[in-house]
């Protein structure tokens, strides 16, 4: 096997003599790339907490968005409720056999309040249910410092 000084070998093949001896560098450099690795650091941590707040951000809305679905569709099943109570008073006052339809008036706004009462309980439900299942941000650092003794 050929000595790594021995002229004979391609560049690539010698070690070089820079890596013998590691360079010398001044308290001022070292001190200069720990301050810039450090700065790199917080930009970094910064980022990645702007995309966790973002990321949760859009989950609480969209959870809001269902479940206010939810709560005006219950809304207007309760203005048809409403529809229904007052054709029912109407329909109990008035002489028997007056109302030609087959179903009467009242029957007709209650299956409607009662269909929109389930799909809006539905809707408000999953709202919820999607607003619980979502993990808070939690700042590993701000823990920290709140563990830490004052």
């Amino acid at each position: 096997m050929p000595s790594v000084l021995d002229p004979t070998l391609e560049r690539a093949e010698r070690v070089p003599e820079e890596l013998d001896t590691p360079p010398e560098q001044s308290a001022a450099a070292l001190v200069g790339g720990i301050v810039g690795d450090l700065k790199s650091l917080i930009e970094q941590q910064l980022q990645l907490t702007r995309m966790q707040i973002e990321s949760e951000l859009r989950q609480r809305v969209v959870a809001m968005a269902v479940f206010t679905a939810g709560v005006v569709t219950l809304f207007v099943g309760t203005i048809f409720v409403c529809f229904s109570v007052s054709h029912l008073l109407h329909w109990i006052a008035s002489p028997a056999g007056t109302d030609p339809a087959k179903y009467p008036l009242w029957m007709c706004h209650g299956v409607v309040a009662v269909i929109l009462g389930l799909m809006g309980g539905s809707l408000a439900w999953a709202g919820r249910r999607k607003f619980r299942s979502i993990v808070p941000f939690q700042n590993p650092v701000s823990e920290l410092f709140q563990k830490s003794p004052k």
